[in-house]
């Protein structure tokens, strides 16, 4: 941990293009009782004038949002778990640029944000979304901060793992939705997200990273 990374301390008066803040398996608990917030939120006000774009993914996406514009989460019925179809709602954003009309996310989590609530934020655009796990990608009008609930980034074998860890500790925990062939848990999962993923962390790094943050990042506001 020492040698590849650092503290905030650390690097709090340095700047940077991109930030990337990633889930936690504290999703479950008060966005205020995860013994890190106070730190979190910190950081998340130091990223405004410290960072040019940021990309929240899951339960950082919703601590996010909750934190910039007060956006609850609710409690799922069941674990939102599985690989899930989803449709680009602006084909002429820049982050959905060669994305085909119906593509897959990986979903893993017992909360969610509704569209509902976002909706009300006239700062923040709905970018994607799935009939069966909802919002997608969220993006606010500067196109500064990207809010993602799925994991483009999994692996083919990351819900597999998932779901056998859970169910050797006796959870109740069903069979990852569109995931083993036949449902069949001793079939090779195909990896079908590969490609709409490659492209969303490209996209954002490309057209909002690279194209637009300032040529010296001090200049960052």
């Amino acid at each position: 941990m020492l040698k590849f990374y650092k503290t905030f301390d650390d690097i709090k008066d340095e700047k940077f293009d991109g930030m990337i803040v990633t889930g936690a398996p504290v999703e479950m608990m008060p966005f205020e009782e995860v013994d890190y917030w106070e730190e979190l939120c910190k950081i998340f006000d130091w990223a405004k004038s410290h960072v040019y774009s940021s990309f929240h993914i899951c339960w950082g996406a919703q601590a996010a949002l909750y934190y910039h514009y007060g956006i609850p989460k609710y409690k799922l019925p069941e674990k939102m778990f599985g690989i899930f179809p989803h449709k680009p709602l602006d084909m002429y954003h820049p982050l959905l640029r060669g994305f085909s009309d119906l593509y897959y996310v990986p979903h893993s989590r017992h909360t969610e944000t509704k569209k509902e609530d976002i909706a009300l934020v006239k700062d923040l655009q709905i970018l994607s979304y799935s009939d069966i796990s909802g919002v997608h990608l969220v993006a606010d009008m500067e196109c500064r901060n990207f809010y993602c609930t799925g994991h483009s980034e999994y692996d083919s074998d990351t819900l597999a793992r998932e779901y056998f860890r859970d169910l050797h500790k006796g959870l109740d925990i069903k069979i990852p939705y569109n995931y083993f062939p036949n449902d069949d848990t001793r079939l090779t999962p195909p990896l079908t997200w590969r490609g709409a993923g490659s492209l969303l962390f490209q996209n954002w790094l490309n057209y909002f990273v690279y194209q637009r943050t300032p040529y010296d990042v001090n200049e960052i506001k």
